[in-house]
């Protein structure tokens, strides 16, 4: 089925302009990817959704970004203060459903947002690898002191 990449982001609200440019030179490569899921709290407030416009210049080029990398932004529900700040970014049609936004973790202000990943329904398999050093102990002792020996290694 191949990999899902996600990614995790929080931009303040007073994110130099350079910041935001390397950051979208960055969502750029990771949009890239088969399928791409992209979660965070982008302080954007005055963007319009609906209508895919903004006052500010700054969302303006958010909006632009997102619309270069061909991705759609999927969370309907304001998220804080009734204000739709936090997002979910995917570059494939149904690769995310059943979003919703309420309820809050702890003490944040915000709204959490649930969704399910369509892509999530077989095992996942880790690309992180553990040494087994007992069988590396094993392995080298046997190098070492040779099968031959009758040792039973």
């Amino acid at each position: 089925m191949g990999d899902t990449v996600v990614g995790v982001y929080y931009r303040p609200p007073d994110q130099e302009e350079e910041v935001n440019e390397a950051f979208y030179r960055e969502l750029e490569v990771a949009s890239r990817s088969l399928a791409f899921i992209f979660i965070g709290d982008f302080n954007c407030p005055d963007i319009c959704w609906k209508g895919n416009t903004a006052r500010h210049a700054q969302s303006r080029r958010f909006l632009q970004s997102i619309d270069d990398n061909f991705l759609t932004q999927v969370v309907e529900e304001p998220t804080r203060r009734g204000v739709l700040l936090d997002l979910v970014l995917t570059n494939k049609e149904g690769l995310v459903e059943d979003v919703k936004a309420g309820g809050s973790l702890g003490c944040s202000d915000h709204e959490m947002v649930e969704f399910r990943n369509l892509r999530g329904r077989s095992r996942a398999i880790s690309r992180i690898t553990t040494l087994d050093l007992e069988k590396l102990i094993l392995a080298s002792s046997k190098t070492c002191l040779g099968e031959s020996h009758g040792l039973g290694l």
